[in-house]
């Protein structure tokens, strides 16, 4: 590793961490903002996926924030174990992540904390919400469009993303059974064929691709590619270590592919790909305002889930990869709306020319910055080593 990229990447390092600091009180109630000036809400998806780089960060502060954080969602749940969209709201209600990312945040809380009973009758209630969640009432969980962190994208049924975090929680708070079983429904292939048996599942793996679909239900799916659902699965163990290494290679494949097209600038992969056109049976006409192919969740670049991806790259071994990954996703996160700046930490930024599109001083984008870099320092992935064990 070249020093002066290290230095860099310290610098910035500190940069994510003032963020963070920044963000840690907002107007309501206290709860951190979602970014420094264009999101003050405390958006729940954003600030429990957050908790991984708050983890490692030793930022004793930014811990007293999440735990605050987390028991207002645990007062704000409802009666049936469902957490809210926004932390101090509980009527707004209907994401599919939030109350799986509560769970996982629960658990590395307690692993940090040694805290072992932390919130235990919220996650009890949490739990059991999970389960009925279910359509076929086994272990997959079924959502609905534009219910995950993708507000302005079609995922439905078995959504890839979301069942990561299924299966992430279920290992991390020791509920192996049933994380067995969800593995071996997860590991079914799609449904191909017209008619469906009654005593057939689908499951997520995609024939003679080594990644997993990007939804699936009955007898449709969608095989266009989902960074940060596939990256969890690597992480998480999903994806045993020889898929995960095939995904890697046809991820950068793929990439330079799409750079040779010129719909990709820099080194860093889009979020999804291959993007959905005005032409595709996929597109929907609102995309035209707000999802335009290379955009937003059709292909934006984003922070955060390049950081799943790096540390994605630690868990398969490749770790050379990941701290190229990491000097690239340092320099971007460099750029910024606000000129005056000098780390931005950007929302999401254009495929096609790699600019910042979003809000600068993202919550999320700074805090998985702290957990990619404390992978590739340590060649190790807090809370999801010993889930691949």
């Amino acid at each position: 590793m070249k020093t002066g990229n290290w230095d860099e990447i310290e610098k910035a390092k500190k940069a994510a961490t003032d963020v963070l600091l920044h963000n840690a009180n907002g107007p309501f109630q206290g709860l951190p903002r979602t970014a420094g000036w264009g999101y003050p809400e405390p958006y729940t998806r954003d600030l429990m996926l957050s908790m991984l780089g708050i983890a490692v960060s030793g930022n004793s502060k930014l811990m007293d924030t999440m735990r605050k954080t987390l028991v207002t969602l645990a007062a704000n749940q409802t009666p049936k174990g469902h957490i809210p969209s926004l932390v101090h709201d509980p009527e707004d209600r209907g994401s599919s992540d939030t109350t799986p990312l509560f769970l996982l945040a629960v658990g590395i809380f307690r692993k940090v904390t040694a805290e072992h009973d932390f919130l235990q009758d919220a996650v009890s209630r949490s739990l059991v919400w999970m389960e009925y969640q279910s359509p076929s009432d086994r272990y997959l969980i079924g959502q609905l469009p534009t219910s995950d962190w993708r507000d302005e994208q079609w995922v439905l049924g078995y959504g890839l993303y979301v069942n990561t975090l299924v299966y992430s929680y279920l290992r991390i708070l020791g509920q192996d059974d049933r994380a067995d079983k969800f593995e071996h429904d997860m590991k079914r292939f799609t449904i191909t064929g017209s008619t469906i048996h009654h005593h057939v599942h689908e499951g997520l793996v995609v024939k003679y691709k080594p990644y997993y679909a990007l939804w699936a239900y009955k007898v449709y799916s969608s095989e266009r590619f989902d960074l940060l659902g596939n990256s969890i699965a690597i992480l998480s163990g999903l994806a045993p270590k020889s898929r995960a290494q095939e995904m890697v290679a046809w991820i950068e494949g793929e990439c330079a592919g799409l750079k040779k097209k010129g719909v990709l600038r820099g080194n860093l992969p889009p979020n999804f790909f291959p993007f959905m056109q005005p032409e595709d049976p996929d597109w929907i006409p609102r995309y035209t305002e707000f999802n335009l192919p290379g955009d937003y969740h059709n292909g934006g670049i984003w922070p955060f889930i390049t950081a799943f991806y790096i540390a994605a790259l630690v868990a398969a071994g490749r770790f050379q990869l990941a701290r190229l990954k990491l000097f690239a996703l340092t320099e971007m996160v460099k750029l910024a709306q606000n000129k005056d700046l000098e780390f931005g930490f950007n929302e999401w930024h254009k495929a096609q020319d790699g600019l910042p599109r979003g809000q600068d001083w993202q919550t999320w984008s700074a805090a998985l910055y702290l957990y990619a870099a404390k992978c590739v320092e340590e060649q190790e992935t807090p809370f999801f080593d010993e889930m691949r064990r």
